[in-house]
């Protein structure tokens, strides 16, 4: 019974945080909003057993990306920039749309003939490491590279765009 009150929180938290995090005006707490999100994610994660998993959400996604974003608004916009209110009518709308969305999403899931794929019993830390850092099948290290260049060029491109305004200027 404590379990399912624990699952519900952290469900109840999640549904809160991201509801927010898409309804205010206020850009810098809308990524902080996001990045409650994400650290709750990290504790189903941890509420299912996945140590790993939750370790590595919240060391790149809640430490990392949430990171990038917060420096992104701050190096793009003011932090006391508001963002438009939108009409009550389309929040209802694209409500009614996420829930149809939902919806389908559940039926989908539960028709579905999930199977246990053979060999996954093991999974341990060690395997996964060995698999994130093998170069032969099964190898996960280019990937990673790749995902690492790109949040580099993400860096990269978030400060000349803060930044063009003031060479823009600096040219004239």
């Amino acid at each position: 019974m404590g379990a399912k009150i624990i699952f519900y929180l952290i469900a109840g938290l999640m549904i809160l945080f991201s509801i927010l995090s898409v309804s205010t005006t206020r850009v810098i707490r809308a990524a902080v909003y996001l990045l409650f999100v994400m650290i709750l994610m990290a504790g189903f994660y941890f509420f299912v057993g996945y140590n790993f998993l939750a370790g590595v959400q919240l060391m790149v996604y809640s430490g990392g990306i949430a990171v990038l974003i917060v420096i992104a608004v701050l190096l793009v916009h003011n932090i006391d920039h508001r963002m438009e209110r939108i009409p009550v009518v389309e929040y209802l709308w694209k409500g009614g749309v996420l829930l149809a969305g939902a919806i389908l999403t559940i039926l989908t899931i539960n028709q579905f003939p999930f199977q246990r794929i053979a060999g996954t019993e093991d999974v341990s830390v060690s395997r996964i490491g060995t698999k994130l850092l093998s170069l032969g099948d099964g190898g996960y290290v280019l990937p990673f590279e790749v995902i690492s260049i790109l949040l580099l060029a993400v860096m990269v491109a978030a400060i000349i765009i803060a930044k063009g305004e003031v060479y823009k200027n600096e040219e004239k």
